[in-house]
């Protein structure tokens, strides 16, 4: 594909950030070898960037759960809110995350607070330590690990420069978001239908491939791989964040064992209801969404 620039720093600290890129690449890159060596590390710096947020509360679990002192004025997990608040805010006022983008990880929280009530009330997992930021059996900083999810899609959406080809309508995605979401609920009581809805990822998404800019030139992939990388690595995630107790679900209460697989799938399908989110607000922008 044809390399297009990319646009302009939109800040000081990343005006400075595309000017070590410039003159790294001025300095290692003599041929294709050496060029493709160093859009894999591009690549890679650039997926740790997007993950910022969600790598900064990560960190935050395994650390209070390693040093965390007993006989703290404050719990664990409210340390975790405040600390959340405080890194939300650092990045807003550094530049580093856009208003728009803040909506985003703001609606996160609310979809993913309201799924944490019902599936605690329903036992599907608990939070074992006490806390005062919390609603019911929920302490408040649960949500901003959706949040991580809406911030990692957003970021990295501006961050590549995603482009589509055959991108389905947004009110197709919309239904099947919608129906995801109620299934997550619905299974409860009613047979669960996630096998039809990965079969509709397939028939929506299938032709669908996502084009993304690790350094110059565009690179692309089927946007239903992109999916699945993505929620394994979510999926690894929750690995080290029940690693640190910070949730527990049945059969980890009195020690620690690996996440069901079965939960990747959950993972697979959230990640099409956040991927609708992002896109819907992304949707002022048509030359974001190229058919």
């Amino acid at each position: 594909m044809k390399p297009i620039m990319p646009p302009p720093p939109a800040n000081a600290l990343q005006r400075r950030l595309h000017a070590a890129r410039a003159d790294l690449h001025a300095r290692w890159v003599r041929g294709p070898v050496s060029q493709a060596a160093f859009e894999f590390l591009a690549f890679g710096i650039k997926q740790a960037w997007a993950c910022l947020f969600g790598g900064a509360m990560l960190g935050l679990l395994m650390l209070t759960f390693l040093f965390y002192p007993d006989g703290a004025p404050i719990s664990r997990y409210d340390f975790l809110v405040l600390s959340a608040v405080a890194i939300q805010v650092t990045m807003l006022l550094t530049g580093l995350e856009t208003w728009e983008e803040a909506r985003i990880i703001l609606v996160f929280h609310v979809v993913g607070t309201i799924m944490e009530l019902f599936k605690t009330h329903a036992g599907s997992w608990i939070y074992p330590e006490d806390s005062y930021l919390r609603i019911g059996a929920v302490p408040l900083f649960s949500g901003f690990m959706y949040a991580a999810v809406g911030s990692y899609l957003a970021r990295v959406w501006r961050i590549f420069a995603f482009r589509f080809t055959h991108f389905p309508p947004l009110w197709l995605q919309g239904l099947l978001a919608a129906v995801i979401y109620v299934n997550f609920f619905a299974h409860h009581w009613l047979p669960d239908i996630r096998l039809g809805l990965f079969a509709a990822t397939v028939l929506i998404y299938g032709r669908c491939w996502v084009q993304f800019r690790p350094d110059v030139a565009y690179r692309r992939m089927p946007l239903v791989v992109g999916f699945l990388l993505v929620a394994l690595f979510i999926w690894f995630a929750e690995n080290l964040g029940t690693f640190a107790k910070a949730w527990a679900y049945p059969g980890q209460e009195n020690g620690w064992e690996m996440v069901s697989l079965a939960k990747l799938g959950s993972w697979y399908l959230l990640m099409i209801i956040s991927f609708v989110l992002v896109a819907t607000v992304h949707r002022a922008r048509p030359t974001k969404l190229t058919q």
